[in-house]
Order: structure tokens, then C-alpha cells, then sequence
């Protein structure tokens, strides 16, 4: 087996996946050297499943967790057991059976030839697709997706949400999974973790696939809100890692001041709107005030996307309009 001489191991976290996970060994491609199969302390048949296909195909390497640790938690068991054994290339694909294995070659190739480090799937590039994405689901992904852009400095990345994809050996031997977020939002986490270890990354289109039998217990107010703040705490982290402890570019001094400005824009916008209440006038001075810092602000803000984009433009991968091809000709068939 074998993928081009690259030895391919899929990573698939469960938790509770008994009606699913059949199906999505089953329809592992032959190529593949290693199924892991991590499975987060399910409380259902999971593991009886898991063991019934290892029977019958002895690619299946079977992790049982005696607590639950999270998707993302689970992921990183998984690939630092991929790391460990020498693994070329590793999918993370997830155990619901949201993701279409037949375009599983799309994923390995840019790493195969040399040209990213770590793909991932991108659902959003054909807009004929956006009809089989709940609306509710397409909302979130969008804010989840500025925001990860501005914290993980892939700015031509969309999608963020999407789990399906791929490290080569050099993302997996670079990025810290131990520190990787453990829950929902590790799709986005893993962005920033691979933009500090200078991974470069590139967006492979893919099919959405739902309504497959898959249940979801995920809440997707509470996600956004979670991965959100989660997102805000990692932006910072990127800054002072990237650009403060291990090289410093000016960019760190637009975002702070950026930052600040925007505070006291805050409290000068509080003061003008009780004055005008309280007394039904507004002080000049301090409108002319807020006038300053709000552009100011603005101007900072904007100059700083500006330079963390150009900082980061080696990293994200462009590929040959060629390669997207096969993706529309499938869809318009």
C-alpha cells in the first residue's frame, strides 16, 4: 500500500459514533497504511463496532481513552501517535461520516509534491454546495472564519470549520499538538498552532456532506461564542509568539496601539452619549476627541491586517487553477 511512496495513516476521533463508524472504516481507501481510531470513552457500541471491522482489516489500530478528552483532545492522541510511528502523511477524518473519502487524494497531493505542509478541505468554494449546508451553520462559519483569519494570519483560508485535512511530516514533527484546543474548535485552533510553526497551508475544495445519518449534539450559538473567545485569546498568543518572542515585527506595535485607541473610543463614545442624555448637548472637545481615536484606531488596525497579511503571504498555498477543476466538472455532472 501506500500513497506515491508516502506512507498515509487516517486519524478518526469517536465519541458515541456506533451507527457511523462502520461506514466510515469500511470506506477508507486502499491506499491507506493505518486506520487509528481514537475513541473518546464512548458510552455506546462504538467500541464493539471499532473491534468487528479491526477483524477483518488489520490496518485498524484501535485507542480506547478511559476519559473523555475532547474532540480536539482525542485528535491529538491520534496524531502524535502518527508522529511517533513514522507516518508521512495524516487525515483527520471525523467519525460521523460528514466526509467524502473518494476525495481524500485531493488532500495528500499538495504535500505529496512538495507543495504545503498541511491542506485542508474547503466547502465553501463551489456555491452550488451552499444549498446542502444548513443556513444556521452557514452563519456561524462565516463570523468563525473572519475571525480565524485574523487569529491564525491565513487571511486567503476560508472554511475554518472544516476538520477534514491533512499534515505532512513536517507539520506533524512542527506543531504542538498536546497544546491544541480539546473541544469543538479545533479546526481553527490547529490554523494558528500551524501558522507559529511556519506550516504553509493550502485550501482543497471538497463536497459538503450531510444527511447521512450522522446526529449532532452541537449547539451552534454556544460553539460560536465559545470558539470565538477562544479565537480572541489565540490572536494574541500568535502576536507575542510570532512576533514578539521568537523574531518582532513593527506589526505588534499597530495592533496594540489599535487596541488601545479602540478603548478609549469606547469610553469617550459611554461619556457623549450620557452627556447628550443627561444635559442634551454634546462636548466639543470631546466628540473632536473621539473623532481622533476612532481614526486613529481605524487607520492602526487596518495598516496592521495589512502587514500581517504580506508577513504571512508565504504560507498560504495557491494552487493551479487546474487542480480545482475536477471538483466543478463532478458537480456540474
Amino acid at each position: 500500500m501506500s500513497y506515491e511512496e508516502n506512507r498515509v495513516a487516517v486519524l478518526i476521533a469517536a465519541y458515541n459514533e456506533g451507527t457511523q463508524i462502520g461506514h466510515v472504516l469500511k470506506t477508507v481507501p486502499e491506499f491507506v497504511d493505518h486506520i487509528v481510531v481514537v475513541d473518546d470513552a464512548s458510552t455506546d457500541n462504538t467500541a464493539d463496532e471499532i473491534a468487528r471491522y479491526a477483524v477483518v482489516d488489520d490496518r485498524i489500530r484501535s485507542i480506547s481513552l478511559n476519559t473523555n478528552l475532547g474532540v480536539g483532545g482525542a485528535y491529538a492522541y491520534a496524531y502524535n501517535w502518527a508522529r511517533d510511528h513514522d507516518v508521512d502523511i495524516a487525515v483527520s477524518v471525523d467519525g460521523d461520516g460528514q466526509m467524502d473519502p473518494t476525495e481524500m487524494r485531493r488532500l495528500l497531493d499538495p504535500i505529496v509534491h512538495g507543495e504545503a505542509d498541511y491542506t485542508k478541505g474547503n466547502r465553501l468554494v463551489n456555491p452550488n454546495g451552499w444549498s446542502d449546508i444548513p443556513r444556521i451553520r452557514l452563519l456561524g462559519n462565516a463570523v468563525l472564519s473572519l475571525l480565524t483569519k485574523m487569529a491564525s494570519g491565513y487571511w486567503s483560508v476560508a472554511d475554518s470549520q472544516s476538520g477534514y485535512s491533512a499534515a505532512g511530516r513536517a507539520a506533524l514533527e512542527r506543531i504542538n499538538w498536546n497544546s491544541m484546543y480539546r473541544r469543538y474548535g479545533r479546526p481553527n485552533d490547529v490554523l494558528v498552532l500551524a501558522n507559529v510553526a511556519e506550516c504553509r497551508v493550502a485550501d482543497i475544495p471538497i463536497s459538503p456532506v450531510y444527511g447521512v445519518g450522522e446526529r449532532s449534539s452541537m449547539k451552534i450559538t454556544k460553539v460560536t461564542l465559545t470558539i470565538s473567545a477562544l479565537l480572541i485569546r489565540r490572536f494574541w498568543w500568535r502576536l507575542f509568539h510570532k512576533y514578539l518572542l521568537r523574531d518582532f515585527h513593527p506589526l505588534l506595535f499597530f495592533y496594540l496601539l489599535a487596541t488601545v485607541t479602540m478603548v478609549v473610543s469606547a469610553v469617550l463614545s459611554v461619556r457623549l452619549i450620557f452627556s447628550w442624555v443627561g444635559n442634551g448637548y454634546v462636548p466639543q472637545m470631546t466628540a473632536l476627541a473621539l473623532a481622533f481615536f476612532t481614526i486613529t484606531s481605524l487607520n492602526s488596525v487596518f495598516f496592521a491586517f495589512w502587514m500581517d497579511m504580506q508577513a504571512n503571504a508565504h504560507l498560504a498555498v495557491k494552487l493551479p487553477i487546474q487542480a480545482r477543476e475536477p471538483f466543478f466538472i463532478a458537480d456540474e455532472a
